[in-house]
Order: structure tokens, then sequence, then C-alpha cells
């Protein structure tokens, strides 16, 4: 069963516009969830990850497939959910007050074609709900 976030990011899903419907998710996203500092999309371009629409501080524009949370979320095609950031190795900090990630991938015919990252000012920050959330969204995202 879908969750009222998950229903309001298919409604704006609906908008043809990559650009236009994904930068109202990150916002709903961002509405949404309590005490984060940064919620945004990267996507395979270029052999690399490069930034998408977001809401928060700037951010790395790029991001290497070798390097950092989102980088292991790519090779793994697996969800990262880091409690603590700084314990991470190679962990990208683009904003320096952020102290966990949940990095989702975005899957298309068995290939990461992007990530869903958010970012918190807080260790263990993210929960089972929101992983889960996250990983509809990106399925959605994905048709």
């Amino acid at each position: 069963m879908k969750t009222l976030l998950n229903e309001q990011i298919c409604a704006f899903l609906e908008e043809s516009d990559k650009i236009a419907a994904l930068s109202n998710v990150s916002a709903c996203i961002q509405m949404t969830y309590e005490n984060i500092n940064w919620v945004g999309f990267y996507f395979v371009k270029d052999g690399q990850l490069v930034l998408g629409p977001f809401q928060g501080k700037p951010a790395c524009t790029r991001i290497p497939f070798d390097k950092g949370v989102c980088g292991k979320c790519y090779r793994d095609k697996s969800v990262q959910c880091i409690d603590d950031v700084l314990a991470f190795p190679g962990h990208i900090a683009c904003d320096c007050a952020s102290r966990s990630e949940l990095c989702v991938p975005i899957i298309v015919n068995g290939e990461c074609v992007g990530e869903i990252d958010i970012d918190a000012p807080t260790t263990n920050r993210f929960t089972e709900k929101e992983e889960n959330e996250m990983l509809q969204a990106a399925y959605d995202i994905a048709q």
C-alpha cells in the first residue's frame, strides 16, 4: 500500500517534463521529512553521476562512480542507509553539516540510471519507513 507521500509523488510524476516533475518531487520530500538538510537526484551521464533537481544548499554537481555513498549505491544497485557518514570510507562532504544519508537507486531494465539522495544533520536519522517510501518512489520514477 502506497503512503500519502508516495501518492503525492505519483501525482507529480504525471508531468511529462522530467525536470519539472522531479523538482516538485524533491520539494515534496523536503516538506514531508523532518530534520533533513538536502534531498535531490543524481542521474547517470557521461560516465558519472550528475546532479538533477534538488532542495537544499548547493551540491556536488558530479560524482564519480567510485566515490562516496552515491557511488556505492550506483555500483551495488542497492539502497545505502548510512547512519554516520563520518564513519563511511570515502564519504563526499558536499555539506559538512550532513551526518547521515539515504541513497536509493533508480533502476530501469536492470541498470542504475539515477538515484534519490537524502542527507540529514543528525546521525541515525533514516527509518525503514522512509527507506521503503523512497524505494517506492524510485520504482515509480523508473516507470
